[in-house]
């Protein structure tokens, strides 16, 4: 049966984020750490397991944060943060507990997140990411992105912090994006 977002979801259920469900984003986000560490070895880069924004604190920004839970009760299993920055859409950040992964969730939040744009009027979703790693740029060319080659202006400046911030010392990072309409 289609949620409230019109995503179809076997195991788990994709809503809109509520004040409950922020406590638990950072320590979904955190969770993911253990296999960029495993992935990227002894070389990983510390800003890699640095603590994740606070939910509370996603909520705060221009766009939307979804949520993907068992149930109308139960605390989320993943969430999907979008940005709109310069009047566009960015997928800034999905996550999904590593013990939940595999069954269909971040794909059902990234399609979520794509209707919530479409439904707001984007024509556009793109996202910043780890070319080779298999759960980032491969995971996301099958759900229709693309390799971005001539950057706007606020994806220049997206990757300018990464560079900042020092990511691409465990890979190449692409900027991707997918037509919503």
């Amino acid at each position: 049966m289609p949620d409230e977002t019109g995503e179809e979801c076997r195991t788990h259920r994709v809503r809109p984020a509520r004040d409950a469900d922020l406590a638990h984003l950072a320590a979904i986000e955190d969770a993911g750490g253990p296999q960029f560490a495993a992935y990227f070895g002894p070389a990983i880069h510390p800003v890699l397991l640095s603590p994740a924004t606070d939910g509370r604190q996603r909520a705060l920004e221009p766009g939307f944060v979804l949520v993907a839970a068992d149930d109308e009760q139960s605390p989320p299993v993943g969430f999907v943060h979008v940005l709109v920055i310069d009047g566009h859409a960015h997928l800034e950040q999905v996550s999904v507990l590593p013990e939940r992964q595999g069954q269909g969730i971040g794909a059902a939040l990234v399609r979520a997140a794509m209707a919530q744009a479409r439904a707001q009027g984007f024509d556009r979703l793109s996202l910043c990411t780890y070319r080779e790693v298999p759960w980032n740029a491969p995971f996301y060319r099958g759900l229709g992105f693309t390799e971005v080659t001539e950057l706007a202006a606020y994806q220049r400046r997206l990757r300018e912090k990464e560079r900042e911030l020092g990511l691409e010392v465990n890979g190449e990072r692409c900027v991707m994006e997918v037509a919503l309409r």
